[in-house]
């Protein structure tokens, strides 16, 4: 199946089974904003939880803030925002379309990457166990070519980057034979800069009113309050705040169901360090965070960090995480060292010291900020991407049948259990309330009696449960009841009193931890 198919498939599921809905969609929907729904904010919150437990629990130095979306406007000029928060745009005159400039170009080396792949799987299925990929991509004369092409466009499209020069982009689109992917066309406008930030007022009266912006990022809610956690919670350096909150940005070429969004929300940890270790720090968050994204069992093949071609105006150091979405290789996460830019300028702009006194070094200095940011829709869209699966099994009648599967991180899980009376009769459906009400304090749990088990089993499956719980007649004579796995489709024959602690054990996302160690 195309990859693009089984992206339609992702959405179409996210909507069917109470995950993600078009925002506003009774009124046609709203472009590039989503609502979350009952299954996607309990998905959702247990992300959160997953990082900011791995976050604030697992390390001692490190501690949680929630700061206000409205924020003092002169924190943003002071921040870079104001006058570079810029994406080069280019808009096609034929379809009338808009397209971020750096995109398109990032789509072409991603089609030399494409067909240098696809040159590399048909001599493996050739050539078998006996294929040797890297002398393979060494000495192919195809695959050469396609790689100097990637190398040489690279180049010049990094250069462009870094330059900040407009009119090149341009012509790297036009000297690509870059098209529109609407119109089929490469009728371009110029590349000019477009401000991504929303701006609002605030005051009582017109005349009065003070300009604001709704935060674009997280992180100078947690650089304006530094001093205040340093010295409230008496922190030492080197020690992290961290921070989960709404963000938001006007895209003008968002994309990809909710992975480019208007309205998102940030996971966003800023550690400070002495000056001078900064890169070390950088290293050893890398690793961390890298860890932390394939504790959750996608592969670790599906990761891959890739630098930075055009490092920020703040930074000295910059990497993303990415995984491999059925779109291609797409960012979730960066780490990012950004020198002691923040803290400096607001120091600068403010008129307040904003500095640490370090008792080893006997001197004050502004520290430097190591940064990692990652963003919730985009992490739930990656669970949901790898966890998506269709798998063809036997049906009761013998013959072949697809079921759609979930097969979610079970600490991850919406719902941990459903609980099912074989018949909604005889006493059955009372005996699985009874078992609902021993273990809803403990789980996220689900009672589900419309249509034949079989169905049942299904909809679970679809909807990602890690466990079903069967009452039966035999329930009643002996207290026992059927588990059912949805990974394995393996049933069990259990007692009541131990189902508590064989969900708990399977479920804790201290499972999850112990992989972090």
């Amino acid at each position: 199946m195309a990859q693009e198919d089984v992206f339609k498939k992702l959405i179409a599921h996210c909507k069917e089974y109470g995950y993600v809905f078009q925002s506003s969609e009774v009124y046609d929907g709203l472009g590039a904003v989503y609502d979350y729904g009952q299954n996607g904010v309990e998905l959702k919150n247990n992300i959160k939880k997953y990082w900011w437990d791995s976050m604030v629990l697992l390390h001692e130095n490190v501690v949680g803030i929630d700061s206000a979306i409205f924020m003092h406007p002169t924190i943003w000029k002071a921040s870079g925002h104001v006058d570079a928060f810029n994406d080069p745009l280019i808009d096609n005159k034929d379809s009338k379309k808009r397209y971020r400039a750096d995109v398109l170009i990032e789509d072409q080396l991603a089609r030399f990457e494409e067909k240098m792949n696809k040159e590399v799987a048909k001599a493996k299925k050739r050539f078998g166990d006996a294929f040797d990929e890297r002398q393979f991509r060494d000495t192919n004369p195809r695959v050469l070519a396609n790689q100097q092409k990637w190398n040489d466009l690279h180049e010049r499209f990094s250069k462009a980057l870094n330059d900040n020069n407009l009119e090149e982009l341009k012509q790297i689109i036009v000297d690509q034979e870059i098209v529109c992917p609407i119109s089929g066309s490469r009728n371009w406008t110029d590349v000019r800069q477009f401000n991504l930030m929303f701006a609002t007022e605030m005051g009582s009266t017109s005349d009065g009113a003070m300009k604001v912006y709704l935060r674009p990022e997280t992180a100078q809610g947690i650089f304006v309050n530094y001093l205040n956690v340093q010295k409230t919670g008496r922190m030492k350096i080197p020690f992290g705040i961290a921070q989960i909150g709404k963000a938001f940005r006007n895209e003008i070429v968002a994309r990809q169901f909710i992975f480019r969004m208007r309205e998102f929300e940030q996971m966003e940890m800023q550690f400070f360090v002495r000056p001078g270790s900064e890169l070390d720090w950088f290293e050893k968050w890398k690793e961390t965070r890298m860890k932390w994204h394939k504790a959750l069992g996608f592969g670790d093949d599906n990761y891959r960090f890739h630098e930075h071609e055009k490092l920020a105006h703040y930074a000295n150091a910059a990497v993303d995480v990415e995984y491999k979405f059925p779109f291609g290789f797409k960012e979730v996460e960066g780490i990012h060292s950004r020198t002691d830019f923040d803290l400096s300028q607001h120091q600068e702009y403010s008129g307040k010291k904003i500095q640490y006194y370090d008792p080893e070094l006997g001197e004050s200095y502004v520290p430097y900020v190591v940064e990692t940011s990652i963003g919730v829709d985009r992490m739930f869209l990656q669970v949901i991407s790898a966890s998506y699966c269709e798998e063809e099994v036997e049906a009761a009648n013998g013959k072949k049948d697809t079921r759609v599967v979930l097969k979610l991180p079970v600490a991850l899980a919406p719902i941990k259990l459903a609980v099912m009376p074989l018949v909604k009769k005889d006493g059955l459906p009372e005996k699985a309330r009874e078992i609902i009400d021993d273990l809803k304090f403990d789980f996220n749990c689900q009672y589900d009696e419309k249509d034949s088990i079989g169905k049942r089993y299904r909809r679970q499956d679809a909807i990602g449960t890690p466990f079903c719980v069967t009452v039966d007649h035999q329930t009643l004579e002996d207290q026992t009841v059927t588990i059912r796995s949805r990974d394995t489709m393996g049933q069990e024959r259990v007692t009541i009193d131990k189902l508590k602690g064989i969900i708990s054990e399977q479920t804790s996302i201290k499972a999850l931890f112990e992989k972090l160690k």
